[in-house]
């Protein structure tokens, strides 16, 4: 088998976009009612009142707000994710001093996880940013917080360049990279240790459809149960930050915390569990499955 690095980082890269348009694909709708729910807890009474409004106010389109940036943001991160996840899997081996080839535990590819997922919070933050706004814009009409709204990309690139900047677009940039590094820790750790506990001995490679999405599924449980209100107030950071100045994490977090409790850092996790699981199921069956497919074609050529 060919073992040229930039062959295997064109697979990786490839086959985690492929993995991230299926996660979109399965989950946006309830992606969409997280940050409705979380940025704006007082205006829905839960997951059923926000998907009967939004549909009531906007129609089933308001459930696809922010799927263009939202696919793009997925592709982006999922691509540099798993192919930094390779190359990271490689540092961790010279840490540990493990040859080039050796197999990695669960906890050493849970940190080479978490390391690549700081290449990929430089992606993911600006399109990430462009996501939550379209699909909180509505709230924000809704609220009075802003008198004219943006209902496409492009709209919402164009205010975010005249108003900030290209910087503008990394608002919530440090909360993205507090969500992300623990998260991806336990999202591969998650990931692996399921695998282990399926395969009874035998290769990982070897696994069948239902034991790799249920290995994505429970590492995503484990991702977004961990990170949730950390990425509660980055939504809010990144679309709140429309109306004008707003606090960075640390003032965020205390003003949620004062004026609503901690049960608002919470608002919208149950769509969020929801998708996790059939979403990043389908992530890893869609990597796996590419990866694997264009692997076998390079050994073969």
């Amino acid at each position: 088998m060919r073992t040229n690095p930039v062959i295997q980082a064109a697979i990786d890269l490839t086959a985690g976009a492929v993995g991230g348009t299926a996660c979109v694909v399965t989950g946006q709708p309830f992606d969409t009612a997280k940050v409705k729910m979380q940025t704006f807890p007082n205006m829905y009474q839960g997951l059923v009142d926000c998907f009967v409004k939004t549909y009531k106010q906007v129609g089933f389109r308001g459930f696809y707000k922010g799927t263009t940036p939202a696919l793009v943001a997925n592709i982006a991160e999922n691509a540099v994710l798993f192919m930094c996840y390779g190359f990271c899997q490689q540092i961790v081996r010279r840490i540990f001093g493990l040859e080039k080839k050796a197999q990695l535990s669960d906890l050493q590819n849970a940190m080479a996880g978490s390391f690549a997922s700081a290449f990929a919070t430089l992606v993911l933050c600006p399109t990430e940013l462009v996501k939550c706004r379209l699909q909180a814009m509505h709230e924000m009409k809704l609220s009075g917080k802003i008198v004219q709204g943006h209902n496409t990309v492009w709209s919402v690139v164009k205010s975010v360049l005249q108003k900030d900047g290209p910087l503008g677009f990394y608002r919530g940039l440090s909360s993205t990279l507090l969500r992300e590094l623990p998260g991806y820790f336990l999202f591969f750790g998650g990931y692996e240790l399921s695998r282990t506990f399926f395969s009874f001995g035998r290769p990982k490679e070897e696994l069948g459809p239902f034991a790799l999405m249920f290995s994505g599924g429970f590492g995503g449980i484990l991702l977004w149960s961990a990170v949730y209100p950390i990425d509660c107030i980055k939504s809010r950071i990144q679309v709140l930050s429309m109306a004008g100045k707003q606090a960075g994490f640390m003032g965020t977090f205390s003003t949620v915390l004062q004026k609503e409790g901690v049960f608002a850092l919470y608002s919208g996790l149950k769509p969020t569990l929801i998708r996790a699981f059939p979403a990043n199921g389908a992530l890893f069956l869609a990597y796996e499955y590419s990866r694997k497919l264009m692997m076998n074609q390079f050994e073969t050529s």
